[in-house]
């Protein structure tokens, strides 16, 4: 695979975190929390791929779905939280709390990187370096992560509460959107 073919790809799969991520930051989020998610998608988006690559079909296909729809059940959780708390001006949503949790880190990172599951399936078929191929969609998935955390966060300082309420509809459209395809 040509590395520009490979970037293409790994942008393409990084897009479902920047974008997950972007809604996050303007919530509020630290500087280490953006560190933490921003690894945490990375290593999925490397562990995914390889996963992809040695699982069978069916069983990816079952999970991946089952943990696409939770992650997008979770996002849209978080979506009417922080639209809800943009309306009543408080501090209902603390999303510190769900990027701390073990478990909510590991299904919002699992349902951005399911796609990269599936392109595991099909790197199998191909000729490609395996680990350069899933290192490079790992990195560029934390980066892009970064970004959108990043950017969400430089957001939601400026424009406060409206930065809120517009990343509660990012996130609540996000998690429509991963239920429906």
């Amino acid at each position: 695979m040509e590395l520009y073919t490979l970037l293409a790809l790994a942008v393409a799969l990084g897009t479902d975190a920047f974008s997950m991520c972007l809604g996050l930051g303007t919530a509020g989020i630290t500087r280490r929390q953006i560190l933490v998610v921003s690894v945490t998608v990375l290593v999925f988006h490397v562990v995914m791929p390889l996963m992809g690559w040695y699982a069978g079909e069916f069983i990816g296909t079952l999970a991946g779905r089952a943990a696409s729809i939770a992650g997008a059940l979770l996002l849209v959780y978080l979506g009417v939280k922080m639209i809800r708390s943009s309306i009543k001006g408080g501090d209902s949503l603390d999303p510190k709390v769900v990027l701390v949790n073990t478990w909510g880190l590991f299904l919002l990172a699992a349902s951005v990187s399911m796609d990269a599951l599936s392109v595991g399936f099909s790197l199998g078929t191909r000729q490609v370096n395996l680990l350069l191929t899933a290192g490079v969609i790992g990195i560029v998935a934390g980066v892009m992560t970064f970004a959108g955390l990043v950017l969400g966060r430089f957001v939601g300082v400026r424009v406060g509460r409206r930065a809120v309420l517009g990343g509660g509809i990012l996130l609540i459209g996000i998690g429509i959107h991963m239920v429906l395809s």
